[in-house]
C-alpha cells in the first residue's frame, strides 16, 4: 500500500484541530466563586461559562474521527492481508500501532471526563450552604492539558504507524515486485530448430 498524502493531511489536520480545542478547553475551564444570597444568610457557588465542555467534546469527536480514518485505511492491523514478515517496518508498525492506541485512549478519557465534570459543575450552580464555609468543587487543573499532550503523542504515533504500515505492506519500496519473474530464457526451455521446411 502506497503512502497517501491526502490521508496524511486529513489525519494530521484532525489531530491538530483536536489539540487546539483541548488546549482551549484547558484555558476556558469553568471556575467558581462563592456568592452570598441577597435574601438570606446562605451562600452558593456560581460557576462560569460552559465553553470548556464544548471545546472538550469537539476535541473528543475530532480525535475519534481521525483514529477511525487511519485504522480504516490500514484495516486496524488485524484485518485484510498480512504484512511482510521479518522486516523492521513490520516491527515499527506494531510498536507505533500500540502507542497510537494507548495515547488515543488516554486522550479520549481525559477529554471526556473533563467535559462531563465541567458540565456538571456549570449546570449545578445553585449549591447552597449556611453556617459553614462553602467549598466549590471545580475541574482540577491539567485534565484537558493532559488530553492535549496525549493528542500530540497520538498524532506522532499515528503518522509513524501509517508510514511504517505502508512500507511493511509493500515489503519496503516494493522490492519484491519482480520476484519470481524470469528475465532470461530457462536452461531447459525447448530450442527452436530451423529446418528446410521453415524456408520459403
Amino acid at each position: 500500500m502506497a503512502v497517501s498524502v491526502p490521508i496524511l493531511a486529513v489525519v494530521t489536520s484532525l489531530h491538530l484541530l483536536a489539540f487546539v480545542f483541548a488546549f482551549g478547553a484547558e484555558r476556558r475551564r469553568s471556575t467558581a466563586v462563592i456568592v452570598p444570597d441577597q435574601y438570606d444568610e446562605k451562600t452558593f457557588c456560581s460557576y462560569g461559562t460552559a465553553a470548556s465542555t464544548v471545546y472538550g467534546m469537539s476535541a473528543f469527536g475530532l480525535l475519534l474521527v481521525s483514529q477511525a480514518v487511519v485504522n480504516g485505511v490500514t484495516k486496524c492491523l488485524c484485518c485484510g492481508k498480512g504484512l511482510v514478515t521479518g522486516t523492521s517496518y513490520t516491527v515499527c508498525a506494531i510498536v507505533f500501532f500500540v502507542v497510537s492506541w494507548v495515547s488515543f485512549l488516554g486522550a479520549e478519557a481525559c477529554l471526556l471526563a473533563g467535559s462531563v465534570k465541567n458540565a456538571y459543575h456549570t449546570k449545578n450552580e445553585g449549591i447552597y450552604n449556611q453556617g459553614k464555609q462553602l467549598s466549590c468543587a471545580v475541574l482540577p487543573v491539567g485534565v484537558f492539558a493532559a488530553g492535549a499532550a496525549l493528542t500530540l503523542m497520538s498524532l506522532i504515533a499515528t503518522v509513524l504507524y501509517y508510514l511504517a504500515h505502508s512500507k511493511a505492506d509493500t515489503g519496503g519500496w516494493e522490492k519484491h515486485q519482480n520476484d519470481g519473474i524470469g528475465m532470461t530464457t530457462p536452461a531447459n526451455a525447448p530450442k527452436q530448430h530451423n529446418t528446410d521446411f521453415d524456408k520459403v
